[in-house]
């Protein structure tokens, strides 16, 4: 299994979260935050909580399949991307295995290594 963080920008949220729908990605989880980077937005500025200039980001966070990383990745790639710099960056690490609370049953569905 997959866990895709992506960072992107507040304003295409909305496009991204309903297309992962749209393509079957129903668990995904958002939080705000702000952010640094190479690119810094114009309307960065002074963050009351720390002691440099940021960028508001949200936070986009899903699990999934191996053989469904690729969609989701591609389809958030497709999505977040504006016309201005700085438009965000995807992380993917391995998940060994996720279990859902009600059932204590694993999701994986097979194992592939």
């Amino acid at each position: 299994m997959k866990e895709i963080k992506a960072f992107i920008k507040p304003k295409k949220v909305q496009v991204v979260v309903k297309s992962l729908r749209d393509a079957g990605f129903e668990s995904v989880t958002l939080s705000k935050g702000e952010g640094t980077g190479a690119h810094r937005q114009e309307d960065a500025s002074p963050s009351l909580d720390f002691h440099f200039t940021d960028s508001p980001v949200v936070k986009l966070e899903l699990v999934c399949q191996n053989e469904e990383m690729d969609i989701a990745v591609q389809l958030i790639c497709d999505k977040a991307q504006t016309p201005e710099p700085g438009d965000g960056i995807i992380y993917v690490s391995e998940v060994d295995d996720a279990y859902r609370i009600k059932t204590g049953k694993s999701i994986k569905r097979f194992d592939m290594k």
